[in-house]
């Protein structure tokens, strides 16, 4: 084969690797997604994980120990305020409380007999006065002896002493009275004690204990919470957390129904950060709380902290940096021009600009192809 020939060959070999190269290669790493940026709202927003937890979680447990008799709710219930939750057994104190109601009526009818005999009494000591009177006169003038003196006045003073002792015994017996009512009355306390109701409308959230077991004095039984305190205890880092004020409008994920963006708002913000994490809490509660809901389930909240109207928006990929400067690739002339931009506000997926028009053409930067230069020729 002559040369002319070889060399005719390898030239086209060459052009063939060329335009493969070009067409193939140099095209497609050179050619940008163009984009525009959009007019509109921009609301800056922080991000924060925590759990589902509540403000009010009621420990539920009898004041007086004993054994179980009843549990009439169970974990994932709902119960209403005034429902009868548990029953202790109360051993003997319903005789006691028999005896103590015996020993209150026992004393009132001793009470009643006393001034029964008080009146009679008081009737004969009428009497007996006057039968003094009379022989104190009969004395003096003579009519009668000394010794039937002496008996009227022993005769008196024996029935004053009667009085006197069956006033004592009246009073003991009020006494008596009052002291019986007092163990009836505490009794009844203890007695009302051995059955427990639900404090608030809520959801039972524990029970930690079983039929026949015996509980001391205030241990915990039931956790009930209060459906409208449930919030999610959400954490926040302090660099991002300072523009978040309570009432501002937040939406949370649930683990469980990570599809769905629920409602919610800010409640409550602590009062002191964690100083190893350098978080604050957040507590975000539920426009409308999820049901059946699940207390310690992981959540995401998302706050709406600020918002910008009628601002020039870009995809938050957009941005670049270029000569220390931040800013956006922009196609002129079908090359590339970097042009700074400042940034006024930036939400998870947006940022709103300042120095440049909605008309322009924004090359998408994209890490597979070439990477964008002053004049690079854009496809």
């Amino acid at each position: 084969m002559k040369t002319w020939i070889k060399y005719l060959i390898a030239l086209l070999i060459i052009a063939l690797g060329g335009f493969v190269f070009y067409s193939k290669v140099y095209i497609p790493k050179t050619s940008f997604d163009i984009v525009k940026p959009t007019v509109g709202t921009l609301k800056v927003t922080v991000f924060g994980i925590g759990n589902v937890s509540a403000k009010d979680t009621y420990k539920i447990g009898a004041q007086t120990g004993g054994k179980i008799l009843s549990l009439l709710s169970d974990e994932g219930e709902w119960v209403k305020k005034g429902d009868l939750l548990i029953t202790i057994d109360p051993v003997d104190m319903p005789l006691l409380l028999q005896e103590a109601k015996i020993a209150q009526k026992k004393a009132r009818l001793e009470s009643r007999a006393s001034q029964k005999e008080i009146e009679s009494l008081q009737a004969q000591r009428r009497l007996a006065l006057m039968t003094f009177e009379r022989y104190k006169k009969l004395q003096k003038q003579g009519y009668a002896s000394q010794a039937e003196y002496d008996k009227a006045q022993a005769d008196l003073q024996s029935i004053d002493a009667q009085i006197a002792s069956t006033k004592a015994h009246i009073a003991s017996s009020k006494a008596e009275i009052s002291r019986a009512q007092k163990q009836h009355e505490a009794l009844a306390v203890k007695l009302s004690r051995l059955k427990v109701y639900s404090p608030v409308d809520g959801y039972v959230i524990a029970r930690k204990a079983e039929v026949a077991q015996t509980v001391l004095p205030s241990q915990s039984v039931f956790e009930i919470v209060d459906p409208k305190t449930v919030w999610v205890k959400s954490y926040i880092d302090e660099r991002i957390s300072g523009d978040v004020r309570v009432g501002q409008s937040a939406q949370i994920v649930l683990r469980s129904q990570n599809n769905k963006r629920l409602n919610g708002v800010v409640k409550r913000i602590a009062a002191v950060s964690d100083a190893v994490t350098q978080e604050r809490e957040i507590n975000v509660a539920f426009e409308t709380l999820p049901v059946p809901f699940y207390i310690n389930e992981q959540a995401e909240v998302t706050i709406a902290t600020k918002s910008y109207e009628d601002v020039l928006k870009v995809p938050l990929p957009l941005l670049a940096r270029y000569d220390d400067k931040q800013g956006l690739w922009l196609l002129q002339d079908t090359k590339a021009h970097f042009q700074a931009v400042e940034v006024i506000a930036k939400s998870d997926q947006e940022a709103a600009i300042e120095g440049i028009t909605k008309e322009v053409q924004i090359i998408r930067p994209e890490s597979s192809k070439k990477p964008l230069k002053e004049g690079m020729r854009i496809h």
